[in-house]
Order: structure tokens, then sequence, then C-alpha cells
């Protein structure tokens, strides 16, 4: 009688073990990166995508960019994003947004600045650790200097009452010709996102 209380008490604990660990195991799916996902007026990864490719879209075809890059392909520096929102915002993953879909059009070279220090690391060990044959190792001021810089802000304008938030984004981006002082081209995002508190019990 024990041995078949034992029993059928191991089995009732192995079934709620299992129906436990079924009803807590989250079932994860993969989403479409590029699908409009708004479940809040914070700024998401959909509006960064829209402002990725706004931006290079219209850089891409300025008559005057058009003119330049017909010719030659123009060395870049991209100034990170500066974020003037009250919100925290991943405004590098916006520069590298935007940066990999120009570099991607075969339009113009760049200039990565956010690894210079790695960068004379490397050519310190080249030039001094006695590891590299010198008739390979890099040199010092060899490198190419940037024409052009690309820099951009992103603002935000928030009202809000009892029922409904709006938040109005815009986001500017401009091309500097470095030599000039000039700006080539400039052009902004605007984005409006709106909800709605409901009703208690609507």
């Amino acid at each position: 009688m024990k041995k078949k209380s034992y029993l059928l008490i191991s089995s009732i604990g192995i079934s709620a073990f299992i129906i436990s660990g079924c009803a807590t195991t989250p079932l994860v799916q993969y989403g479409d990166a590029q699908a409009l996902q708004n479940v809040s007026t914070d700024f998401s990864s959909s509006d960064l995508q829209q402002i990725a490719e706004s931006m290079v879209d219209s850089l891409l075809v300025f008559p005057p960019i058009v003119e330049v890059t017909n010719q030659r392909r123009p060395v870049i520096t991209v100034d990170k994003v500066k974020n003037k929102t009250m919100q925290h915002i991943d405004t590098e993953s916006i520069t590298d947004s935007i940066r990999a879909k120009i570099v991607k059009s075969g339009k113009f070279r760049f200039i990565d600045r956010t690894t210079d220090q790695e960068t004379i690391n490397e050519i310190k060990t080249q030039q001094e650790s006695g590891l590299v044959d010198k008739n390979t190792a890099v040199q010092f001021g060899k490198q190419i200097g940037a024409e052009y810089m690309l820099s951009g802000n992103i603002s935000e304008i928030q009202q809000k009452n009892a029922q409904i938030t709006d938040v109005y984004y815009k986001f500017t981006l401009s091309l500097k010709n470095l030599t000039t002082g000039i700006l080539e081209w400039t052009d902004e995002k605007e984005i409006r996102k709106t909800s709605k508190r409901r009703a208690f019990g609507g």
C-alpha cells in the first residue's frame, strides 16, 4: 500500500513539474526586423529604420551630390548623432545605420574615427615592437583626410493631457564641406506618434 501511495505521489509530482515547466517556458519567435512596430510613443527601432532610409535616399538623389559622386567617391567622416530629447536613445545605432546604408551605395568612402585609438596602438605595435617587417609596417601620417563631415541631431516636442500623449520627433542631418565650410546638403525627417489612454472598463 505504501509503495502504491509513493508511486502515486511521485507521478503527481512529475506531472506538476512538467505542467509548471510548460507554463513558464516562453514561446520565442522570429519577427520581421523591418516591420513597423509601434507599442509606445518612445523612439523605436522602426523610427530608426525610417530615418536612416529616408536620409540616405535624400542625400544620394540631391543633384550636386549626384554630380560629385558620378565622378569619384568623396571621403566622409561621420559625427555621432546628438540626442536633444529627454529620452535615452542609442544615437550610435542611428549613426551606424546611416553610415552602413551610405557605404553600401558605393558612392562614398568613410573614415571611422571611433577606432582611432585602436589604430594608433596597432601602428605603434608595428613600428616599435620589432615583430613586424619594417618594409610592410604602416607609417604614421599616411591616412587620407576627410573632405566632408556628416552630422545630425534628434529633438522632440511632447504634449500630453489626461488622455492623450503626442510626441513630435525631428531628425536633422547635414553634410559639410570641411575645406570651404559650406553646408552642401541638409534634410529633416519628422515623425509624430500619438497614444490615447483607454477609459477604465473600455
